[in-house]
């Protein structure tokens, strides 16, 4: 507890002094068109989360004695996406050199927690890797497509690896890997009281990249370590794995310019009918207790019915999104 609460006053603190950071340097998102907020706000917070987050998880390390390297590893993934996420919000790169950097992330990422699984190489082994990358490479970006009204983002990250910990912990060999989890949701738990609606910081690419992306390599290395089933993490981010491949798939489809900004997902629609970021919010925190948190123990607990499971996870968010999408 002692990490944890250092970690999230921490996030507190240096999300603070961000804020007047921005504001004195007037590094702010103006609202357009496409926005979902109406007075210019602040962005970049994304930084002071995972500054605080890596803070988190030295202190735990040497609270504990000691450390490890697939942690380490992540952790500096994540740095190194916020540093780009950083010249992007403040200066902007273009969609191909961002989306270059993220995929060498994601496959030296890959490449290094699937070590323990094969001995030898081979095409079994080039094809995992090459899967297990472009799984991370579309969570990173489904999280930065998912940051588009206050307070969802973070809260989602909150939600889901205080969850996923609870299962790791209840397994009774996941100390390490809960202790991530939660040092993870503790930074973003501090973000949240500065991005709740009505939001005075957004968290900015610097944020919602490295976000997405420790999310997933959490996730694969949970499986790898045999920590937790990968299906409850599946479970867990259901709401914006859905709302983000329907979305894209739907713009496809049509002949949208799919690159293109837009606030065409369900969650920015239901925002806009309902006039409130605070109630869709408080929807994705019923969805999240009341339907799939049950659904993610249940993988954890019965793995041979998994696929059961996950089918009743995404049908009726896949319906739900899909009703959505037919709002204004």
């Amino acid at each position: 507890m002692i990490v944890l609460m250092t970690t999230f006053a921490l996030s507190v603190v240096l999300c603070f002094g961000y804020l007047r950071f921005a504001r004195v340097r007037q590094v702010f998102d103006m609202p357009n068109e496409r926005s979902s907020h109406s007075q210019p706000t602040p962005h970049g917070g994304g930084a002071a989360i995972l500054l605080a987050f890596t803070f988190g998880l030295l202190f735990a390390a040497v609270y504990y004695d000691g450390r490890e390297d697939s942690f380490v590893l992540l952790a500096v993934g994540a740095l190194l996406l916020m540093v780009v996420g950083i010249i992007d919000d403040l200066r902007g790169l273009s969609a191909r050199v961002r989306m270059a950097f993220y995929a060498l992330v994601c496959l030296w990422a890959a490449d290094t927690l699937l070590q323990p699984l094969f001995v030898d190489g081979g095409a079994s082994r080039t094809v995992l890797w090459l899967l297990a990358a472009l799984a991370m490479l579309w969570v990173l970006n489904l999280y930065n497509f998912m940051d588009g009204i206050d307070g969802i983002a973070a809260l989602q990250t909150v939600l889901a690896c205080c969850f996923g910990a609870w299962l790791a912990l209840r397994s009774g060999h996941g100390d390490s890997y809960a202790m991530f989890c939660l040092l993870l949701a503790s930074a973003h738990a501090g973000f949240l009281l500065w991005n709740y609606p009505p939001a005075r910081l957004f968290m900015g690419d610097a944020g919602s990249v490295p976000t997405g992306f420790l999310l997933a390599a959490i996730a694969l290395l949970g499986a790898v370590q045999g920590q937790l089933n990968p299906w409850c993490w599946v479970i867990l981010l259901a709401i914006f794995i859905a709302d983000a491949s329907w979305t894209l798939v739907w713009r496809l489809f049509t002949g949208q310019a799919f690159t293109q900004p837009h606030r065409l997902h369900a969650y920015q629609r239901l925002s806009r009918h309902w006039d409130s970021h605070r109630r869709v919010d408080m929807l994705l925190l019923a969805i999240n207790v009341l339907w799939l948190f049950p659904l993610a123990w249940a993988v954890q607990t019965w793995p041979i019915y998994s696929v059961i499971f996950v089918i009743l996870a995404y049908v009726p968010t896949l319906c739900g999104v899909v009703k959505v999408g037919r709002l204004a």
